[in-house]
């Protein structure tokens, strides 16, 4: 029986991990990866049951300097995020100096007076131990954090400790979520993440940047197999050239790694059918921004 839960904020600086570590924490995937920047755009939840406690972690984007409205509406959400929560966990890379992102994070912190634990993520690749001792003297100058712990979230070292220093902040009374969910994300926003996921893997430099996912047909058959019709808008023709690919190879073989994915995460089998389509400077357009599901809570 759950007898304390309570909310905690992951932030950090863009492609620190975040993501990776919100699926460590909760044993499954619930926030989509890649070893790019800015892959989260929106707020989710991910949630861990363990003995008496429920941890429900609010993974964010990356804080960034803002290019675009859509980029205001994730540094906003990455602003929103730390407040009213039971604590925040910043986490950062394993270099012994504070950068702007973690000093405006720090910052806002500090203003809120919210309890803190830094985790240093990517710890593993340190070959020279005391370089991580050099880091955790450089970050506790900056902020003087509750706890500093070291850890991997690709891995899993240090996870276990970290949810034990975590438990700490959260307080008596019920659970928040059911204790069979793992995530807040509803499934058909999943399906649009899972697409928007193998895009950002595949395609290179800003071409994913500029592409969202629109779930149109979402349902299931009589045999038990889900259909997904999925659009994907880019911003440019040329763009949507590259996305399909000669012959239609790319779309292929993205739909197809998604497909794997969203069978993985229905449990059953997906039937996946794929469009591209042309939405010119979307990420500037409020009405596109909020039609794609970045919407203000």
């Amino acid at each position: 029986m759950i007898k304390r839960s309570g909310i905690i904020t992951i932030c950090g600086r863009p492609n620190v991990g975040k993501s990776t570590l919100t699926n460590a924490f909760v044993g499954e995937k619930v926030a989509i990866v890649t070893n790019k920047p800015q892959t989260t755009r929106n707020r989710i939840c991910g949630i861990k049951n363990r003995g008496e406690s429920q941890f429900v972690f609010v993974d964010t984007p990356g804080f960034h300097r803002a290019r675009t409205r859509l980029g205001d509406y994730m540094v906003n959400v990455v602003k929103e995020s730390v407040s009213d929560v039971d604590a925040v966990l910043l986490l950062a890379e394993p270099i012994p100096n504070v950068g702007e992102p973690e000093k405006q994070l720090i910052a806002r912190i500090r203003a809120l007076g919210c309890p803190a634990v830094l985790a240093i993520n990517k710890a593993d690749v340190l070959e020279q131990k005391e370089r991580l001792l050099e880091v955790i003297q450089v970050y506790s100058q900056a902020h003087e954090f509750d706890a500093v712990v070291p850890i991997s979230a690709k891995t899993g070292q240090g996870v276990e400790e970290l949810l034990d220093v975590l438990e700490r902040y959260l307080p008596e009374g019920p659970q928040l979520f059911p204790e069979d969910m793992t995530s807040d994300q509803p499934e058909r926003q999943m399906m649009a993440e899972i697409m928007r996921e193998k895009l950002l893997l595949l395609l290179d430099k800003e071409i994913p940047h500029g592409t969202a996912v629109e779930i149109g047909r979402f349902a299931e058959r009589d045999d038990e197999v889900v259909e997904v019709e999925a659009t994907i808008y880019c911003e440019k023709d040329s763009h949507k050239g590259i996305i399909i690919g000669k012959g239609g190879g790319m779309l292929k073989k993205a739909s197809t790694l998604a497909r794997q994915d969203m069978e993985k995460f229905m449990g059953t089998k997906v039937f996946l059918k794929t469009w591209v389509k042309v939405k010119a400077h979307w990420r500037d357009d409020p009405a596109a921004i909020q039609n794609f599901g970045y919407v203000k809570e």
